[in-house]
């Protein structure tokens, strides 16, 4: 039978709880905001718009969603519509045509997220209220608690 000692007791449950814990922070900010990868996934700087776009207008083509969209570069554009066809939210069709046609169209997975939308779109109104309260805060708060 094998005896340890106070030091090696101590040094050994160090060493479990420093692992252990490190492993339960992994899991537990997954736990934590389960939708997180959804939001990082859906909710970049150009993915909104672009998917909102083409859920809300069909088939385009690029310059068609370029200015639907409005102030996003061509460099942009083409990168996050690579991304999305990556991720398996928007679909490209190419027609081998003179001069070539490009569409891009929402997949069935990237319509899923159609109620999303919706329900975001429902609940804008309240931007309103979202600015007074910042209004409110503003003027009230001293300013080192303002952001």
């Amino acid at each position: 039978m094998s005896e340890t000692t106070p030091v090696d007791a101590g040094v050994g449950a160090g060493m479990d709880a420093a692992v252990g814990a490190a492993v339960g922070a992994a899991v537990d900010s997954v736990q934590a905001c389960p939708i997180a990868p959804v939001v990082d996934l859906v909710f970049s700087r150009w993915t909104t718009p672009i998917l909102w776009t083409l859920n809300e207008y069909g088939r385009q083509r690029f310059v068609e969603l370029e200015r639907r969209i409005g102030v996003i570069t061509p460099k942009v554009l083409t990168q996050r519509l690579r991304q999305l066809e990556r991720d398996g939210l928007v679909v490209r069709e190419y027609h081998a045509e003179v001069p070539p046609r490009v569409e891009y169209e929402i997949s069935p997975l990237g319509r899923s997220l159609a109620p999303l939308f919706h329900s975001l779109a429902q609940w804008s109104p309240n931007l309103a209220a979202v600015e007074k309260a910042r209004h409110h805060f503003d003027t009230t708060q001293p300013a080192h608690r303002r952001p």
